[in-house]
């Protein structure tokens, strides 16, 4: 029985961004906190709560997730790749570096996240079209943008990978 204000323990193995990690979390710790407060990976943003606006996408095994909806002991045993992983030696990746080079970042809130669902689809799709990242971007919500340079930045990415 667990008493209230009391909470459970358990210890997970996870590798973070090609760290492995050993740590003891708490059973109701959303892998969210467990990213910015535990890690001080604060590139995975908090937004709705929810798993409705994408800002907290995080790579999970290498499929994306929204890590506001994943409990940290759920990740025991697998890979977690958040946008401070993404770029290699203090350089950014060929996407995030297109997302720069096409302008597609505007405030920055929602972009880590945009930037993992934009990895997911090169990943899945080796010349995806305009209608194909729209589909597949479309769990990402941005307020300051109408999306045509986010969309622009993928394509010239997957243009780059061929």
């Amino acid at each position: 029985m667990i008493l209230p204000g009391k909470a459970e323990y358990l210890s997970i193995s996870v590798t973070v961004n090609g760290r492995p990690l050993e740590r003891r979390v708490p059973t109701h710790l959303r892998l969210l906190d467990f990213l910015r407060d535990e890690l001080g990976l604060t590139g995975t943003k908090e937004a709705c709560a929810e798993g409705e606006c994408g800002a907290c996408t995080v790579m999970l095994d290498g499929r994306t997730v929204n890590a506001c909806l994943v409990f940290a002991v759920e990740a025991d045993g697998s890979e977690v790749l958040t946008i401070e992983g993404l770029g290699r030696e203090g350089r950014l990746s060929d996407l995030q570096q297109a997302f720069v080079d096409c302008h597609a970042v505007q405030c920055g809130y929602c972009i880590p996240g945009i930037i993992l669902s934009g990895e997911q689809v090169l990943r899945n799709h080796d010349d995806p079209d305009r209608e194909t990242i729209r589909e597949e971007l479309a769990g990402n919500i941005c307020r300051c943008t109408g999306y045509h340079k986010i969309v622009d930045a993928v394509q010239a990415a997957a243009g780059a990978r061929k």
